[in-house]
């Protein structure tokens, strides 16, 4: 059966030991993991390696049987360096994850091969694989770019539905990677083409500012759930190494405000599990 996990920006209002206990109340096989804010504005949870919260997580993860796959995010700039990701290596460590998510924030190639690589080597000491994510408004945007600097740098490419559909790749440049550099798959849905605008909610989520841009509020706050939308993700799936774990994405702010969070992984769960089940 394909592992299917709950990505924490889903839930981002939740604290990991949170976000840990309503995944394994949905019925989800992992979670992902913010053990270091994506943005400036975003709630920054306590999660040093031997801090109350990380080990109340760990323990949460130990009684429930759910297990972190991923943790995230680190954007690789210019001047990102160890000082930068080793106090994220330490969290997911003690957590056992076995994934980071990173980004391209670098236009420099080269030197983004060449950070990314350090990081590898720093990551696969304390069991833990780098994955570049192509993200739609970041330097590295599409699939192929993302595993040429990926494959260079010893690391692998975590794949978002989403970004797959803005960034402009296809799903012969997903088929066209090695399977090595797949380790998970994130799923959510919505129009083929991105929206000309869209409306922020009344209150703003963690981390998102009213001068976002278009893409940037669509992916942080309004994807839509998987299958509900038109995105080819039947596509999508099969063109991925078989049996590659699934997990969802999908932060949209006012289905969440409806349901609560429970009913709203619940929701997801139910969505991918269908989407499984008619591709096999």
């Amino acid at each position: 059966m394909t592992p299917i996990g709950l990505a924490h920006l889903t839930l981002l209002q939740l604290s990991p030991p949170e976000l840990v206990s309503t995944a394994a109340a949905a019925g989800y096989d992992f979670v992902g993991v913010r053990v270091r804010a994506a943005t400036a504005g975003e709630r920054q949870y306590p999660m040093t390696a031997g801090s109350p919260m990380s080990c109340e997580t760990r323990r949460r993860l130990d009684d429930t049987g759910v297990r972190v796959r991923d943790i995230e995010f680190l954007a690789l700039g210019p001047d990102t360096g160890p000082g930068d990701w080793q106090p994220a290596l330490d969290a997911g460590a003690a957590l056992g994850a076995s994934t980071i998510s990173v980004t391209g924030a670098d236009p420099d190639s080269s030197r983004l091969t060449d950070t990314l690589a350090a990081l590898t080597a720093d990551a696969l000491a304390v069991g833990i694989r780098p994955t570049l994510e192509p993200i739609s408004y970041q330097p590295v945007c599409t699939v192929a770019e993302a595993g040429a600097i990926a494959s260079a740098a010893s690391a692998a490419v975590l794949l978002d539905a989403l970004h797959v559909q803005r960034g402009g790749s296809t799903l012969d440049d997903v088929r066209a990677l090695d399977p090595d550099l797949v380790p998970v798959l994130q799923l959510c849905d919505g129009p083929l083409a991105a929206p000309a605008r869209l409306d922020l909610p009344g209150e703003l989520p963690l981390g998102m500012t009213a001068d976002g841009s278009v893409l940037q509020v669509e992916a942080r706050v309004q994807r839509q759930l998987p299958g509900e939308g038109e995105f080819p993700l039947a596509g999508l799936i099969a063109a991925a190494p078989a049996g590659t774990p699934l997990s969802v994405e999908v932060p949209h702010a006012s289905l969440l405000a409806s349901l609560g969070p429970l009913e709203f992984a619940r929701r997801n769960l139910e969505c991918v599990r269908a989407l499984v089940n008619a591709h096999v």
